[in-house]
C-alpha cells in the first residue's frame, strides 16, 4: 500500500511539477492566438498558438464537468431546466432535471456507472431523455473527495443505494443503467421483487452491461481475469494522500483507469490529437471544439472506493456471480427469478468494445419470471459502446425505442 501511496503522490507532484511551464503554454496560446496580432492570421502563428494549446491541454488536471442543460422543447415550447440535488449522502447525490414538462412524464432514474468517469458522460443521454420523461440521475462522488470518516463503500452498498433513490422518488419509477451498473441494478430490482417492495420499479432498462461477461469476453473482461483479485489489490489500489478531503482512503485511482481506457485504442487517440493540430493550424473552430468537447469529458476521472472496485472485479469479472446464482446482497441470494412485475428492455451495440455482444441480452434467458411479452431486446448495427447511449444512434433510433418501451410498460 506505501508503493500505492507513492504512485499517487508521484503523479500529483509531476502535475505541480509542470504547472509553471503550463500556464506559460496557455499564455503563449492567448498571445499567439490575439485578434490584434497581424501574426495570429497566418500558418505560422495558427501552428505556435496550436502547440501551446496541444502542450497547456496534455499537462492539465481536467476537473469535473457541469452538465450544463439550460433548456428542453417540450411540445413545441422551449423550457428552462433546472437541476438540483434532492438527496445528498457522502457517495452519491441524486441530481433532479426539473422542467414545466415533466410533470405528467414517466419519472426515470438513471443510474450513470461508477467506473472512472463523472456522471457528466451521460449528459447527451438526459439532454435525449429530457422531452419525453421526468429524469433523475445517480451522480457519484469522487472518492478522493470523500472524507475517511463515511467509512467504506462496496458493491452491496451501490446496491442498497439504487433501492434509496427508488423509495426516494417511489412507486412507479422507471430504472435505466448505463454499462456497468447493470448487475447492481439488476441486483437491486431482484431484492425489491423478493420482499414485494411497493417500489419496484415498472420497468428496467439495461444498456451495454456486464451481465454475463463469459459471453463474447471483451479485453477489458480478460484483463479482469487474467490476474488474481490480490494483484489487483496490490498494484492499483493506493492511498488518497494529504491534501484531499478523502485523505487515506484506500481507492482506485482515476489516472490509472484513464491510462488503461486510453490504452485500449491508443492510435485512435493519439490520431485524434493529431486532428486537433491540424483543425487548429486550418483555422477550423468548429472541428476543433468538438475535439475539446468530448476530451474534457473524456480526460475527466474520478477515483474509485478501493471496496467497490475490488468486490466487483471479483463478483462480476472473476466469479460470473450473477449469472452462476451465486451472488448475494447483504448475506441474502439474489434470486432474478423474484422479478415479476418489471418489464426488461436491453440494448447492446455490435461494435461494443467494453460489453461484448450478448452479454447483455443474458438478463433475459436468468429473468425466467418475467413474461416474454414483456421483455424487449435492442441490437444497434454499427455502433460502439458510447454510441448506445450518446450521438445519433441513441437519439434517432435508440432512444425512441426506450422512450415508447417505458411507457408501454407505466
Amino acid at each position: 500500500m506505501q508503493r500505492g501511496l507513492m504512485l499517487y503522490t508521484l503523479y500529483d507532484l509531476n502535475l505541480a511539477a509542470w504547472e509553471p511551464v503550463r500556464q506559460l503554454a496557455k499564455a503563449g496560446e492567448a498571445l499567439f492566438s490575439h485578434p490584434y496580432l497581424p501574426f495570429s492570421y497566418t500558418q505560422s502563428g495558427r501552428a505556435a498558438a496550436a502547440m501551446c494549446e496541444m502542450f497547456e491541454r496534455g499537462t492539465r488536471r481536467y476537473r469535473k464537468p457541469v452538465f450544463d442543460i439550460g433548456t428542453v422543447t417540450v411540445d413545441g415550447r422551449e423550457l428552462p431546466v433546472h437541476e438540483e440535488a434532492v438527496l445528498e449522502e457522502p457517495f452519491c447525490r441524486l441530481l433532479h432535471f426539473r422542467h414545466e414538462g415533466a410533470h405528467d412524464k414517466p419519472r426515470l432514474l438513471v443510474v450513470a456507472p461508477l467506473s472512472g468517469h463523472f456522471a457528466t458522460l451521460l449528459r447527451g443521454t438526459v439532454r435525449a431523455l429530457l422531452p419525453a420523461h421526468d429524469v433523475y440521475i445517480t451522480d457519484w462522488t469522487d472518492a478522493s473527495e470523500v472524507p475517511i470518516a463515511h467509512g467504506a463503500f462496496d458493491l452491496d452498498d451501490y446496491i442498497d443505494q439504487v433501492i434509496v433513490h427508488l423509495e426516494h422518488l417511489g412507486p412507479g419509477t422507471h430504472v435505466m443503467a448505463v454499462c456497468q451498473p447493470s448487475v447492481p441494478v439488476l441486483a437491486a430490482v431482484a431484492s425489491m421483487s423478493a420482499g414485494n417492495h411497493p417500489c419496484v420499479p415498472p420497468s428496467m432498462t439495461l444498456m451495454g452491461g456486464p451481465i454475463d461477461t463469459r459471453v463474447n469476453p471483451t479485453q477489458v473482461n480478460e484483463l479482469a481475469t487474467s490476474r488474481p483479485l490480490e494483484w489487483f489489490e496490490r498494484s492499483v489500489i493506493s492511498r488518497v494522500p494529504f491534501g484531499y478531503e478523502g485523505a487515506g482512503r484506500r481507492v482506485y485511482p482515476g489516472f490509472l483507469q484513464l491510462t488503461g481506457f486510453m490504452s485500449m485504442n491508443l492510435e485512435r487517440h493519439l490520431g485524434a490529437h493529431m486532428k486537433l493540430y491540424e483543425h487548429l493550424v486550418q483555422g477550423d473552430g468548429d472541428g476543433a471544439e468538438a475535439h475539446r468537447r468530448f476530451y474534457d469529458e473524456y480526460l475527466s476521472v474520478m477515483d474509485l472506493p478501493a471496496e467497490y472496485y475490488l468486490q466487483t472485479i471479483k463478483t462480476v469479472f472473476q466469479d460470473h456471480a450473477l449469472p452462476e446464482g451465486k451472488m448475494t446482497h447483504r448475506g441474502n441470494p439474489v434470486d432474478l427469478n423474484a422479478i415479476e412485475k418489471t418489464a426488461l428492455l436491453t440494448v447492446e451495440g455490435e461494435l461494443d468494445d467494453i460489453s461484448g455482444v450478448g452479454q447483455t441480452k443474458a438478463a433475459h434467458a436468468l429473468c425466467g419470471g418475467i413474461p416474454d411479452a414483456r421483455k424487449r431486446h435492442h441490437f444497434q448495427p454499427k455502433t460502439g459502446h458510447y454510441g448506445i447511449f450518446n450521438g445519433r444512434k441513441w437519439r434517432e433510433v435508440i432512444m425512441p425505442e426506450v422512450t415508447e418501451f417505458i411507457r408501454a410498460s407505466a
